[in-house]
């Protein structure tokens, strides 16, 4: 049920090593963070009112998962490829989604998600 009261979303990908971290998520996102809003904090918009925010936090580092949901999975993983980034295969779970997971140099997870359940070629 959505709420009247909510106006966006953060994800936060919580980090050890900052630099490291930032250089990898550019390379991830193909882009530099749209914010830096101070030390140890980088954060992409990548939609309207949704955000990741990778963060140094070191008892969290490592244990995060997050679910980017994307129209063309393949295309979002050649883009991965191609940044000499490893990402998993894509997975099918017919009629509902297609997936590739990729994790970071700490152990976060981010998958990479298409719906697939509408797709009149299945």
């Amino acid at each position: 049920m959505p709420s009247k009261n909510i106006n966006s979303v953060i994800s936060v990908i919580p980090v050890k090593n900052f630099e490291l971290a930032l250089e990898w998520y550019q390379k991830l996102f193909e882009r530099e963070p749209d914010l830096v809003p101070m030390e140890g904090i980088a954060e992409w918009q990548l939609l309207e009112n949704a955000w990741i925010q990778v963060s140094i936090d070191l008892e969290r580092a490592g244990s995060t998962t997050v679910v980017i949901v994307v129209n063309d999975l393949e295309s979002k993983c050649k883009v991965i490829l191609d940044a000499n980034l490893p990402i998993g295969e894509i997975v099918e779970y017919p009629e509902v989604i297609k997936m590739a997971e990729i994790i970071d140099k700490e152990g976060n997870k981010i998958s990479f998600v298409q719906d697939i359940s509408n797709d009149p070629s299945n």
